[in-house]
């Protein structure tokens, strides 16, 4: 078998391990003709999203009681938002991706960039882009571990991002209100501040469905905002009201 992208190759393993009910790291890696140290990285990414559980020396299917769950997280739609939003993502930017789950789907289409800096306050995403075969330099902001938003915030946070200077922010968000910005149900919105202001640009994702709840705690302004990625579910209604606040709208096909 000829050797495929490492995209197609992750698919290639999910498809494997979910016929065969188990696999291993030495037939992995003679199938796809690649090192074990390489199918090693792939499967703690694909465990990392939930796709699959890591045994001694392979692999085994996620549990279907689980499978609810990963769906949620996981869902076709955020993977095409990150996907989407990726794509804006130039070699040897600098950039944070800030928690959350559509947010974490921009991690997985990384390794066909170069020289990247990447800052999260995620534990989950830092192991995620440690995996990673292109090896991006990872940055982590420390501070409190908050576990409503299951990320690091906090005044140690924000200093350490006052450190750095950015390309790009990709932030995700609780709900839009169309005429103030983004809003979430986190009362801490301080280290999404200093991110949006270390950063170039600010790129926003989050599915349609979040458009036009009000929810109390104001994020980010729309003065802050540059680019907001959502699916093509929207309203046109909607989109010219954004777009008139100044922020680019890009849509990614929408997926059930």
């Amino acid at each position: 078998m000829t050797k495929r992208n490492t995209q197609q190759r992750r698919h290639s393993i999910i498809k494997l391990v979910n016929e065969q009910g188990e696999v291993s790291v030495d037939e992995l890696a003679n199938l796809f003709a690649t090192s074990e140290v390489t199918i090693r990285k792939d499967l703690a990414m694909l465990e990392t999203h939930g796709l699959l559980l890591r045994r001694y020396g392979g692999a085994v299917p996620v549990p279907q009681e689980m499978t609810q769950i990963v769906s949620e997280n996981l869902s076709l739609n955020k993977q095409a938002i990150a996907a989407k939003a990726a794509e804006l993502i130039r070699d040897h930017n600098r950039i944070i991706i800030d928690s959350g789950s559509t947010t974490s789907g921009i991690v997985q289409q990384l390794n066909d960039k170069r020289g990247l800096v990447v800052m999260t306050n995620s534990l989950q995403l830092a192991n995620a882009i440690h995996e990673l075969e292109n090896e991006p330099t990872l940055l982590m902001t420390g501070g409190t571990w908050d576990p409503h938003s299951e990320s690091f915030q906090g005044q140690v946070a924000e200093q350490v991002l006052r450190s750095y200077n950015f390309d790009q922010l990709f932030i995700g968000a609780d709900g839009i209100d169309l005429d103030r910005g983004t809003t979430t149900f986190n009362e801490l919105t301080g280290l999404s501040k200093v991110m949006a202001e270390m950063s170039r640009e600010v790129v926003v994702l989050l599915e349609s469905t979040k458009i036009g709840r009000r929810i109390p705690n104001l994020e980010l302004p729309w003065d802050v905002v540059n680019v907001l990625v959502t699916d093509d579910n929207i309203t046109q209604e909607a989109v010219n009201t954004i777009a008139a606040h100044g922020v680019r709208v890009i849509l990614a096909p929408y997926a059930k």
